[in-house]
């Protein structure tokens, strides 16, 4: 996580620079510390009063300004900060960057940041692609210290559609947080399930349950941090994950995606919500209401038990439970029926725990007796402390 560090945002004259008193606000949510310096272009579009409101930090945009903290500011700002952030990058800044122009109060600070750099573009697509543009994107991708986000595609200020957008605040976050955070998985590869499954009756209606996906998309991006190669599976979510993804509805389509990624995991956590039946039949046409009405059901695939049988002893397989009544008993029971290393037991009769809250509270359960309790805390933080609790 980044809670304490220090950011540096570098804002250049672009449209897109509306978009960074959000990112500031969810860099502050995380619990970091941001300054900002802009070039004298980028207050056009956003107001210092803004910035330094939202930072609660002096805004650093002219290098002789006589109120300046410090003398060098260019030099003490690159020294306080953890991680940089150039966002939006437009072209000209780009363009100086890549030749060590420094004129202004953002450029000299990036020559003198020698800690990451993110460096996020933002310009018409026929701009982003012109031959000096594109060559000077390279000359600083060779920087050691530097990254550049890729454009997102989309409706561009200029009235036209294609790339060149800057890549949402979201986006950039989980980039900065990806680069502060210490590579321990480095070269592992994870497959994750996450959220619910949806079991077709008819045209217009299902059988699933109250999971979000919540739990599952913080693991993934947990592991996605610490430098793991992640295959996400994942139900009907409102959650987002930048890494693989293979999108899915039902219990059989969970199924044939997990016991296909399987193989080559080294590290399987199963965390998804899965539906334990499903109808018998779906109908093609809208069921009308009866009063005696039945629905017959049939059992799903037990994905975590075909897993648990063909599980490889270099293989790290993991699980969860959630239960309302001998929770403990039921979550051992299932850690041993279905062959895993970990259950991660979770409590409907915890406040502030299981679905569709941004906490949990939950209790790891190891193969060989031990078990680890954890506080109630945000499921990011709970992720983290599950990851370094069975890895």
């Amino acid at each position: 996580m980044i809670r304490g560090k220090h950011i540096l945002i570098g804002i250049s004259g672009g449209i897109a620079a509306y978009k960074i008193p959000e990112l500031i606000r969810l860099f502050k949510k995380e619990g970091a510390e941001v300054c900002v310096c802009t070039t004298k272009n980028a207050l056009q579009f956003v107001t210092p009063l803004t910035l330094e409101t939202l930072s609660n930090n002096r805004v650093y945009s002219d290098v002789f300004a006589p109120h300046n903290e410090h003398q060098t500011e260019h030099i003490s700002l690159p020294d306080w900060a953890d991680l940089m952030v150039v966002a939006p990058c437009t072209a000209n800044v780009i363009g100086k960057m890549a030749s060590g122009i420094a004129d202004d109060a953002l450029t000299t600070t990036f020559l003198a940041m020698r800690k990451p750099v993110l460096v996020a573009p933002a310009m018409n697509e026929n701009m982003l692609a012109h031959p000096a543009v594109q060559r000077n994107l390279q000359t600083i991708r060779s920087y050691s210290n530097v990254t550049i986000l890729e454009c997102d595609e989309g409706f561009l200020a200029c009235g036209t559609t294609g790339k060149g957008r800057m890549q949402e605040p979201e986006d950039i976050l989980e980039v900065a947080i990806c680069a502060l955070t210490k590579k321990t998985m480095q070269g592992k590869r994870v497959l994750i399930t996450a959220g619910p499954t949806q079991e077709r009756i008819d045209p217009v209606r299902y059988i699933s349950n109250y999971s979000t996906g919540k739990m599952g998309y913080a693991i993934a991006r947990e592991c996605m941090r610490r430098g793991a190669e992640v295959t996400l599976v994942s139900g009907p979510s409102n959650e987002h994950f930048s890494g693989k993804t293979i999108r899915v509805t039902t219990a059989e389509e969970m199924y044939n995606a997990a016991t296909e990624a399987f193989h080559t995991a080294g590290i399987t956590i199963l965390c998804a919500a899965v539906a334990d039946f499903r109808p018998v039949t779906e109908t093609e046409s809208k069921l009308k209401r009866h009063d005696d009405m039945l629905l017959p059901l049939c059992p799903t695939k037990d994905i975590a038990a075909d897993l648990g049988k063909i599980k490889r002893n270099d293989q790290l397989l993991i699980g969860f439970a959630l239960e309302t009544d001998n929770e403990e008993q039921n979550a051992l029971d299932k850690l041993r029926r279905k062959n895993f290393d970990y259950i991660v037991l979770n409590s409907l009769k915890d406040e502030g725990a299981g679905f569709g809250y941004d906490t949990n509270k939950v209790t790891i359960f190891a193969a060989d007796g031990t078990s680890t309790s954890l506080p109630l805390a945000s499921k990011a933080e709970t992720a983290e402390l599950i990851i370094e609790a069975v890895i």
